[in-house]
């Protein structure tokens, strides 16, 4: 996890003219040697900061939102948290015994892993991010997850909690490896705090498949013969050619 230069060409994206500019973020032992943040702000509110045009690193005390420090592996939290009384006071769910259950579900970067969390808007950015954040519409959406499976295969999965959001577009693809996504205007704590604007696809893309993707699209029809105005006659002739219809 040292810190790296950008050797990633992230160019191909800049065909999408995405309405939000995406954003890396990268996770590092050492401090970077970037500006720090100038205002104090939760985990998810710095995503926006960044989408904004802001590149920076916060120190510990930066953050104000102890659940976005937990999931990053960088604090404890209070017992209130995990024993669901939290959640239940906040009405996200009906009784502690349901709100516990999310901490059944996140996913967690150990402790002593992660010291740092940098971010930087793409035309910004000076390193290879280990986790590539970008907002869509459907549109845009659909030919980025066609490009993940459209040489492997995959299965497209969305996973998602009523309450921290930010593991799941942070921490979930960092350390499962895995594409997430979901739309904006669900989480909890984005939703109330009115961060980003609804509606929109957020897609959440690990280090080690960002490379694949940018290599999928390079080459991948992004509108398919099949989505054109002669859609229709395009599929019956290959229904003609595989022995499908006469």
């Amino acid at each position: 996890m040292n810190e790296q230069k950008k050797k990633i060409d992230f160019s191909i994206l800049d065909k999408f003219g995405f309405e939000t500019t995406p954003v890396g973020v990268k996770l590092t032992i050492k401090r970077p040697d970037l500006p720090r943040i100038t205002k104090k702000m939760t985990l998810c509110q710095m995503i926006k900061w960044a989408q904004d045009g802001n590149v920076f690193y916060p120190e510990l005390e930066d953050h104000t939102c102890d659940a976005g420090l937990y999931v990053m592996g960088m604090k404890d939290v209070e017992k209130p948290y995990v024993n669901g009384e939290y959640g239940t006071g906040l009405q996200v769910y009906e009784s502690p015994r349901s709100a516990s259950r999310l901490y059944q579900h996140i996913y967690k970067i150990d402790k002593g892993t992660v010291n740092y969390v940098s971010f930087a808007p793409l035309d910004k950015m000076t390193f290879d991010p280990d986790v590539l954040l970008i907002t869509a519409n459907t549109t845009q959406a659909e030919i980025l997850l066609r490009a993940s499976s459209y040489r492997t295969g995959d299965m497209w999965l969305s996973k998602y909690t009523a309450a921290l959001g930010c593991d799941w577009l942070l921490v979930y693809p960092y350390v499962s490896g895995e594409i997430n996504y979901t739309t904006t205007g669900l989480g909890f704590g984005m939703r109330r705090r009115h961060i980003f604007k609804e509606g929109q696809i957020f897609f959440s893309v690990p280090f080690d498949k960002i490379q694949p993707l940018l290599d999928t699209l390079a080459v991948m029809p992004w509108v398919p013969d099949p989505y054109k105005e002669d859609g229709l006659e395009y599929v019956h002739q290959l229904r003609v050619r595989l022995g499908l219809e006469e």
